[in-house]
């Protein structure tokens, strides 16, 4: 498609939330271009083929769940996504007989939680379990509002008697709100402090602002969701596609493979952007997608923001390893007759004293040293979409490993890597032995590795760390008239969310006098 000389908005980035705040701004009637670095549309929510020896396997390389797109949102865009409500959601296996499935058959969990935990676990889990919902519904409208303070927010939305609980999560850590619900197994803590509050931080369980971490992992509002993140059937490429197609079908032009060098300010005010092939599109309103810290390289912020972007700056501690299998593992604690764990989020968690080890991860990973046992999240999707598949019958797996060194001290990813992922893949064959040998292919994704791969700066997968929360993230307005940010750096949080691509389009609209209509 070839590229227009001018256009009323350009967006920057063609992840997600660009992709959003096209599709708003042009069903307004304005002309909107899209300019993205890469050849294929979704930053970071995409469906590649990785694997040099199963060329043909699909995976979903950077997130792999979609969970916390507001509901409301999805049905303003018109989507209908093709998701898969995952029945179990989690499982927690150990190296000896003990394990915890959980699902829609709550009895079935309680059983478990009797037979290898305790009653006050499972007492511990209905309360959680319930305040979080309290939660969830409370907060879910701020989400699709310009961000308050995180006292105002509480004022605003949330019910009275959790008001002073929400305060505490949002700015406490993770460790201390879980504290507060008595679980006597230490495991059980590891397992939500790590999947929920840890995720994507650069953080450890003690460090404040890993509460509100915890809190936006519990925010799955979608239909069907009942609390849980979903698989969406052809990776999560199907997500950028879906709203790409609202996005052109509103009227906007979308340019894959066009890097953007520079964004153009004259006198205070957006004149255009400049592509890296010289090309130019004349403009007054930039909508940029990309991460923050990018825009800054593009765009000459006031210093009010780029001395923000300072304190906001923290590099990524996830790796990705990415794998085709030849076969499923098999847990070594599972009876004969167990439900599948696969199409979960499996939890290897150290078994000895787990938050001792959680805290001492988050240690090596401080001083720059790899550690011994990273905690994983182990996904397995193909199971329970099988069009990821090739034919010859390779099943796409991830182990999203949390917490590792942006920069290993004294050496290089470069040269750790490969061993460090045959080691991760040991750690799999101690809760299901035979796991290495099922391995065709692996393709890992290293903090700069992630850098490089989706073009987000210091490899955070979510742009802004989610220890800042609300009106602390990256501001919508930049300060420069007709520049806006809309990435996974502002408010509400990151993840594949698009509350900032909706958030932003509405603040551009505003500022053109032009009335918002749903």
């Amino acid at each position: 498609m070839t590229l227009p000389s001018s256009s009323d908005v350009v967006v920057v980035g063609g992840g997600h939330n660009g992709l959003v705040a096209a599709t708003l701004i042009a069903r307004h009637g304005l002309s909107v271009t899209v300019l993205e670095r890469d050849g294929v549309l979704g930053g970071a929510a995409r469906t590649e083929r990785p694997f040099a020896r199963v060329p043909d396997l699909a995976q979903s390389t950077g997130s792999y769940l979609l969970g916390l797109m507001p509901p409301e949102l999805e049905a303003l865009l018109g989507l209908d996504l093709p998701l898969v409500r995952r029945d179990p959601h989690y499982f927690l296996p150990t190296t000896s007989d003990r394990y915890l499935v959980m699902g829609s058959d709550r009895d079935e969990t309680r059983r478990q939680f009797a037979a290898f935990f305790t009653a006050a676990d499972a007492d511990a889990d209905d309360r959680l379990a319930a305040e979080l919902a309290q939660l969830r519904d409370d907060l879910a409208p701020a989400w699709l509002a310009e961000p308050l303070p995180v006292t105002e927010t509480a004022e605003r939305y949330i019910r009275p008697a959790l008001r002073q609980a929400f305060v505490d999560l949002v700015t406490g850590s993770v460790a201390g709100y879980l504290d507060r619900f008595g679980f006597a197994s230490e495991l059980l803590v590891a397992m939500y402090a790590v999947t929920d509050g840890l995720s994507g931080l650069h953080a450890g369980p003690d460090t404040p602002g890993s509460g509100h971490n915890f809190l936006v992992h519990n925010m799955c509002r979608l239909p069907g969701a009942d609390g849980t993140w979903m698989i969406v059937r052809g990776g999560m490429g199907t997500v950028s596609a879906a709203i790409a197609r609202q996005a052109a079908a509103a009227g906007a032009t979308l340019h894959p493979a066009s890097p953007v060098a520079r964004i153009d300010v004259t006198d205070g005010q957006v004149c255009g952007v400049v592509l890296d092939d010289g090309r130019t599109v004349a403009t007054k309103v930039v909508v940029a997608g990309c991460d923050p810290f990018t825009l800054a390289d593009l765009a000459p912020l006031p210093p009010a923001i780029t001395e923000r972007l300072d304190t906001l700056r923290r590099p990524g501690t996830t790796l990705k390893v990415n794998l085709a299998l030849r076969g499923l593992p098999a847990f070594g604690c599972l009876p004969a007759g167990a439900p599948s764990p696969f199409g979960s989020t499996i939890h290897l968690l150290p078994q000895e004293r787990p938050m001792d080890a959680v805290r001492a991860m988050w240690a090596d990973v401080q001083a720059g040293r790899l550690p011994d046992f990273p905690t994983i999240e182990w996904y397995l999707h193909t199971t329970a979409d099988p069009s990821l598949q090739d034919p010859g019958g390779h099943h796409s797996s991830a182990l999203f490993v949390q917490s590792v060194p942006y920069d290993v001290a004294g050496s290089s990813w470069d040269a750790e890597l490969p061993a460090y992922v045959d080691h991760l893949l040991g750690i799999c064959d101690r809760f299901a032995p035979g796991t290495s040998a099922l391995v065709a292919d692996t393709f890992a994704l290293s903090p700069p590795g992630i850098e490089a791969h989706f073009g987000i700066r210091h490899g955070h997968i979510h742009h802004v760390d989610n220890t800042f929360a609300f009106d602390a993230r990256m501001p919508y307005r930049t300060g420069v008239d007709g520049l806006y940010a809309a990435s996974a750096g502002c408010h509400p949080a990151g993840s594949v969310i698009g509350a900032a691509g909706h958030n932003a389009a509405r603040c551009a609209l505003d500022d053109l006098g032009v009335a918002w209509s749903a």
